[in-house]
């Protein structure tokens, strides 16, 4: 029987370009050996198949345009290898995160706002289809016993899924974007900091002063982590500790550490703790960690106080003075069970800056305060605000604000000028 009678005669099926995607998707699938063409990197991967899928359509399809051909083959291409109908929004570089909210709703985060996006997706099975390839990819499982998993797409995107019964309007996946490595001098484009800023931030990275990057979701702060750590010397070792691998350092001597999940058995987890401690016996200059979450902050502290000063980290926190009380609580949760004036201790010993990050209902994410920690052993914390971002009542073509700088304090200045650095006049203390 022709395709055309096989595929169209009954009017009440899916739609003529869905019929035509299901039948070549199929035929594709006899015609491939899927092991094999799991091997090839994206690209090849792609190429090859669009050469069967050319084939089947010149010999067995309906007459159809070039640009329809190319469309069927892309969408063929999507589902039967890719992620369907989100491999069109994964394509899109302007796109930083994309949510599925069951099968009817589909959003997007494009510079910094959200927005419906068109695609949809048929039926819950072929949503469930698209979380199964994530997930086997990964060597991962999700059911109704575990219906929680975190994983990574092949182009690195970072990817949530939660499932019913905890999910109750569908299946539910949240895949985050990076983008590409930023430097201090993209961000000054980007208007997320100016240039006396980019100077101060330089010489303090560059004078082995800890920095604590904070900010809540979305501020952007490993996009941030990831400029500051350009300003450290290429001649010092680093180690980067992360649960995903977002960070991407320039400099010749980086090792690079990722956290692993325990396997399907409930074995084999190796937390971001562990690596910490293991960093310590690896020679390094600098830690940097992408984030603090749990009993990792005191690893982390003892590493900045025992000669690996001018380490990097990131918490969530909406202030500066909420990200030392978060780090204080993070590093209360390891096993020493220490006082509290001891966890004070160590932190005011330990950390010198912290960058607050925001981002405005614009979506604009700039800096929004750096701070000096200036409280010594056991006193309760006491931070010198060094710049401010202030909203402008009445703003002036596209920048909702402006910087205010007020002076370095005299100990700082006097730990950078003992390296052999200035600071920033913007930052220095008006003589009388």
């Amino acid at each position: 029987m022709p395709l055309t009678t096989r595929v169209f005669s009954d009017e009440k099926r899916l739609d003529r370009d869905a019929q035509l995607a299901e039948h070549f998707r199929q035929r594709l699938l006899e015609e491939i050996d899927l092991e094999t063409i799991f091997k090839l990197d994206n690209s090849k991967r792609r190429a090859r198949l669009e050469k069967v899928l050319l084939r089947l359509i010149t010999a067995e399809g309906p007459v159809i345009s070039s640009r329809e051909r190319a469309s069927l083959i892309r969408r063929i291409i999507d589902e039967a290898v890719g992620l369907g109908v989100l491999e069109p929004l994964l394509a899109d570089g302007s796109i930083t995160e994309i949510m599925v909210n069951g099968i009817n709703d589909v959003f997007v985060e494009r510079r910094g706002r959200l927005e419906r996006a068109p695609s949809v997706f048929r039926n819950e099975d072929q949503l469930y289809q698209v979380i199964d390839r994530i997930v086997s990819s990964v060597n991962r499982r999700i059911d109704e016993s575990s219906p929680m998993v975190d994983a990574r797409l092949e182009g690195g995107e970072r990817v949530n899924i939660i499932i019913p019964p905890l999910a109750l309007d569908g299946p539910t996946v949240t895949i985050r974007r990076f983008p590409r490595p930023f430097r201090l001098p993209d961000l000054v484009t980007k208007k997320s900091i100016n240039k006396p800023i980019m100077e101060l931030l330089k010489v303090l990275v560059e004078a082995r002063l800890s920095v604590l990057v904070s900010g809540g979701t979305g501020t952007g702060k490993t996009t941030f982590l990831n400029a500051l750590s350009g300003a450290i010397p290429e001649t010092e070792r680093i180690i980067t500790i992360e649960d995903d691998a977002e960070l991407s350092l320039q400099q010749a001597h980086v090792v690079r550490l990722g956290s692993r999940p325990a396997n399907i058995e409930g074995e084999g987890e190796v937390t971001i703790r562990d690596l910490v401690k293991n960093a310590l016996r690896m020679r390094p200059d600098r830690i940097v960690v992408g984030e603090v979450r749990g009993a990792e902050a005191m690893d982390m502290l003892q590493a900045m106080n025992t000669g690996h000063e001018g380490s990097l980290t990131t918490v969530h926190a909406n202030s500066a003075e909420d990200a030392l009380v978060r780090l204080e609580t993070l590093a209360s949760m390891s096993e020493l069970e220490l006082p509290v004036d001891t966890l004070r201790d160590q932190i005011n010993t330990a950390l010198n800056i912290i960058v607050q990050l925001t981002r405005s209902v614009q979506g604009y994410r700039h800096v929004a305060e750096i701070s000096a920690l200036l409280s010594k052993h056991r006193e309760n914390y006491q931070v010198s605000t060094i710049a401010k971002y202030v909203y402008d009542a009445d703003p002036v073509g596209d920048e909702p604000g402006h910087f205010e700088y007020f002076p370095l304090p005299e100990s700082y200045v006097e730990a950078i000028r003992v390296k052999g650095l200035s600071v920033p006049t913007e930052f220095l203390r008006r003589k009388k």
